[in-house]
């Protein structure tokens, strides 16, 4: 190989090399912003978790985007939104006498209507978990909270095995936010909607109807006993 031929194949490693160090710049300067725009409070809660390494947090939520930011969600007929709603009504009811068992059926409830809208198996819940934030980080949390405590009662230890009936009552009008991002107007299969796409009185007055129907009352009702 003659020197010339070497010294060429050099210097177009070298670029090579030089691109993608300022293409990795840039996204590292990026990142921060964009993932700041699209995380919002879960942005600040994983570097929190990370223990202020924001570098850290940012590899961990550039990684769930990339593992799940093409998902699209499948849709909710109409019967599967009323059996939903119906089920979740039937917690917060139950929350007045039982609220740490409803907390656990809340937590259930929104992993199986997850894997129903084509979220990850709820048996891996990082991995769900993961993938929801990406799509409604703002409420994620609740679910998080929700399975925290869900999990700690059945494990019988850890602090949140202790959590008192305000504290349930915060995670579960938390994870209530999850439950109506994944039921809400945006979640039918369309059968409701006018040919324009835009929403017509029957379809606006369900959704008023439906936010109406399992509205949060029980969860402000009088105090429940600690169970």
């Amino acid at each position: 190989m003659s020197t010339g031929l070497i010294i060429l194949l050099i210097v177009i490693a070298a670029v090579v090399v030089l691109g993608a160090a300022a293409l990795s710049l840039g996204r590292a300067r990026r990142g921060g912003p964009s993932l700041k725009r699209r995380f919002g409070p879960e942005y600040e809660r994983t570097v929190a978790l990370h223990g202020g390494d924001t570098k850290a947090a940012e590899r961990e939520l550039t990684e769930r985007v990339e593992r799940h930011g093409d998902l699209r969600e499948r849709p909710l007929d109409r019967d599967d939104k009323e059996r939903y709603a119906a089920r979740w009504t039937a917690v917060q009811e139950r929350f007045v006498d039982s609220p740490r068992e409803a907390v656990a059926e809340a937590d259930q409830l929104i992993a199986e209507l997850a894997v129903v809208r084509g979220y990850p198996d709820a048996g891996r819940y990082n991995e769900q978990f993961a993938a929801l934030s990406v799509h409604h980080a703002d409420h994620v949390d609740g679910y998080r909270q929700v399975h925290l405590v869900a999990r700690a009662g059945a494990d019988g230890g850890g602090s949140a095995a202790g959590a008192g009936t305000e504290e349930m009552r915060t995670a579960l009008i938390g994870a209530r936010a999850l439950f109506d991002d994944l039921t809400g107007p945006g979640a039918d299969t369309g059968r409701h909607r006018s040919a324009s796409g835009a929403a017509g009185p029957t379809a606006a007055a369900g959704t008023r109807s439906h936010a109406r129907s399992h509205a949060p009352w029980a969860l402000h009702r009088s105090r429940p006993k600690e169970s």
